[in-house]
């Protein structure tokens, strides 16, 4: 095997990543934009010792599960990743990604996976552009875009059939402009419902979930996908409801504050804890008249301010980034968190390595739950449910 060498493949599955795995000569060979069980010719991209990755060149035999991509930019745009496979197929590789990573990472079999799903398109409220201003060359020119696929290239989309009905229809022009921020070259534009927050003009503004208000702003992380988050939150209560409620709860990485301000009142106190120390004023606000304390730290120094034997919880909750709990953070957690932790996942990977860390202290995985955030994408989130 070599680079440039085009070979015949039978794919199996859809791996993390989005990539369907074929094999060549007992070599994984990762295929970008195949489908599972489906014959294809493909060029070989890249060879590594241990695996290689190829172009899709020819579909032999197509997959049961392929379906024709509804957005002209796929392909093209580095969002999507999945739109050529049908939404039932898209669900059941993530059962089998995040089966996958607990036993390859984690050493253990993972409980029964509870899977809740989104609508399919329209769903998401918070995108990322990229300004395309030397680009532009009139005023009725698109002045940004989103990153290309695998390109640090900008591509100018007109259109987008997972972003929220009021962004789509900003992308096609019928809708509200969007103003470019003087000061950067990346923006972030947020909407829900009536509510349009726009790096560069209005960028904070109160949205409702399950009937409560909440102070965000497009400049601060949030989630992007609003329908499911409610669904999230519905869950978080469901489990709060088995902890010891006598004692103070944790919301860890808890950026603005979301978590907490539909548990607080479970729970004679709250700590929450997050670098980001912008989030940490909204959150503020957010919890105005609610018992709490906050604690603007990196999330290494948590463990020595929070979690020791003298400053017990009976619940936490966690939603870290992509890679995970810090290291001494979930050693704490394993050896003096509460009776109760909820740790909220955007990365099978990192959740199965901490999931090793805190069973090997005690704890016991009692629920994991998918939630689909972000159809017709390869990212998959989940909650995982510990108890000691």
């Amino acid at each position: 095997m070599a680079v440039g060498d085009v070979c015949k493949l039978q794919l199996e599955n859809i791996t993390s990543g989005g990539d369907a795995l074929g094999r060549l000569e007992g070599k994984p060979v990762f295929v970008e934009m195949g489908a599972p069980e489906e014959s294809a010719l493909c060029r070989i991209a890249e060879d590594h010792n241990t695996w290689a990755k190829a172009e899709l060149l020819e579909i032999i035999k197509p997959s049961e599960d392929r379906v024709d991509a509804v957005c002209a930019f796929y392909g093209k745009c580095g969002g999507c990743n999945l739109q050529h496979i049908n939404y039932d197929a898209q669900i059941s590789a993530k059962i089998s990604i995040l089966k996958d990573s607990f036993l390859r990472i984690g050493g253990f079999t993972a409980p029964e996976i509870e899977v809740f799903v989104s609508p399919p398109y329209a769903y998401r409220n918070r995108m990322q552009f990229h300004c395309l201003r030397q680009a532009a060359k009139s005023e009725h020119d698109l002045k940004f875009g989103l990153m290309g696929r695998r390109s640090p290239q900008i591509i100018a989309v007109s259109d987008c059939p997972i972003a929220s009905p009021p962004i789509r229809d900003s992308l096609r022009g019928n809708g509200r402009a969007i103003t470019l921020p003087p000061e950067k070259d990346r923006f972030t534009v947020f909407c829900k419902d009536e509510v349009f927050l726009s790096e560069g003009a209005q960028q904070r503004g109160k949205i409702k979930l399950l009937e409560k208000e909440i102070q965000a702003d497009a400049g601060v992380f949030f989630q992007s996908n609003c329908f499911m988050l409610e669904k999230l939150i519905l869950e978080l209560q469901k489990t709060a409801e088995s902890a010891d409620q006598t004692l103070p709860m944790a919301d860890l990485y808890c950026g603005v504050g979301t978590f907490a301000i539909f548990l607080a009142e479970m729970f004679p106190k709250i700590i929450l804890a997050e670098e980001n120390k912008t989030a940490v004023s909204l959150a503020r606000e957010n919890l105005r008249g609610i018992s709490a304390e906050f604690f603007a730290l990196r999330d290494t120094g948590w463990q020595k301010a929070l979690l020791n034997s003298a400053n017990p919880f009976g619940f936490a909750v966690a939603d870290p980034p992509r890679a995970g709990l810090a290291p001494k953070l979930a050693q704490a957690l394993a050896q003096n968190g509460p009776s109760v932790f909820a740790y909220v996942s955007c990365d099978p990977s990192s959740l199965a390595r901490d999931s090793k860390t805190l069973v090997k202290g005690g704890y016991k995985l009692k629920e994991l739950k998918l939630f689909d955030f972000y159809p017709q994408t390869a990212h998959i989130e989940s909650l995982a449910v510990f108890v000691k």
